[in-house]
């Protein structure tokens, strides 16, 4: 899908069709916008600008010269945006190219912050007058939603943990699953965030972005490093979540050997009794009692008895 933003006006007009990019004066020119492209619509681009986006194996590597790059009047750049899926978090490559003024992205997901920044833009139209400031409410856009996401994982987070307090609607295996599950969330977030973060540190250093917009960047970055400790902060929640939760499985399991342990010890006293009276010898004096066998029975009954009174009074039960 082609998307193209251009000044039309004094408003932001909008195009999707690929035979009128060559109608629009490059000078109104702002963003073009590729998601999951035919081949011809890339090529297209490509060539009528002599731009090259990058490939999906190169938006993924992890060089700072494959993620941001000066080529004369062209700032490359490579960045991951998340994408939520079922199973949870899952990295999108975004190919980022400002030139003259004019944002080029190509994508292959309909990410979420792509589609913000739009409704921002629509909200505001007359205020957009170049790529530099698409580009900049993405970012903003992608570090607001960045910031929602921890804060819906947080509020997760603390919803399990009074889960375990109360030992309810869950399995021991159930919790594990669901702390490694959040764990995974949470690198992934702060992934995100670090390079968002390189990326504006990067900006910042450029020869070739205007001056003017250096203090909305520096806004961002003490945005930036805000996640990064509230992200800190979450990653340190699930492992005190975790500790706690092993520290329940523990007493659990000393619970249950200590009373595999008292019920050994309180059968040993019977056992004894019922040894020496179950020998076969001919010689055994009591062998002629006639209460003999009642008084086995009442002696092994008064032994466990005692050992659990005496168990019982220092509190080992």
């Amino acid at each position: 899908m082609l998307r193209i933003y251009y000044k039309k006006d004094r408003r932001l007009a909008k195009e999707t069709d690929l035979e009128s990019l060559r109608e629009i004066p490059i000078e109104s020119l702002i963003w073009v916008d590729l998601q999951n492209p035919t081949d011809k619509e890339k090529a297209t681009v490509e060539t009528y600008f002599d731009i090259k986006y990058s490939s999906e194996e190169e938006s993924q590597e992890i060089e700072s010269s494959s993620r941001f790059n000066e080529v004369e009047d062209e700032l490359i750049i490579n960045s991951n945006f998340l994408s939520i899926k079922e199973k949870g978090f899952a990295y999108c490559p975004v190919s980022i190219i400002v030139e003259k003024g004019i944002l080029f992205t190509y994508r292959d997901d309909d990410l979420k912050t792509f589609g913000e920044a739009v409704k921002r833009i629509k909200a505001s139209p007359a205020s957009y007058i170049n790529g530099y400031q698409i580009f900049l409410t993405i970012l903003e856009t992608s570090i607001d939603n960045d910031a929602d996401l921890i804060e819906n994982l947080a509020r997760r987070i603390a919803e399990l943990n009074q889960q375990l307090i109360l030992r309810k609607k869950r399995s021991d295996e159930q919790f594990l699953i669901q702390i490694s599950s959040f764990q995974n969330e949470t690198m992934s977030l702060r992934e995100n965030i670090i390079d968002k973060q390189r990326l504006v540190s990067a900006l910042m250093k450029s020869s070739l972005f205007p001056e003017e917009y250096m203090g909305v960047l520096r806004i961002m970055i003490k945005d930036i490093s805000s996640l990064v400790e509230h992200n800190k902060f979450a990653f340190e929640r699930l492992e005190y979540l975790q500790d706690t939760f092993m520290g329940f499985v523990n007493i659990e399991q000393n619970h249950i050997i200590k009373i595999f342990t008292v019920a050994t010890v309180a059968f040993m006293p019977p056992t004894l009794i019922a040894s020496i009276y179950g020998m076969n010898f001919k010689a055994m004096p009591e062998i002629e009692w006639e209460y003999g066998y009642l008084l086995a029975i009442v002696l092994m009954i008064l032994s466990s008895a005692g050992t659990l009174i005496y168990f019982k009074k220092k509190n080992w039960l």
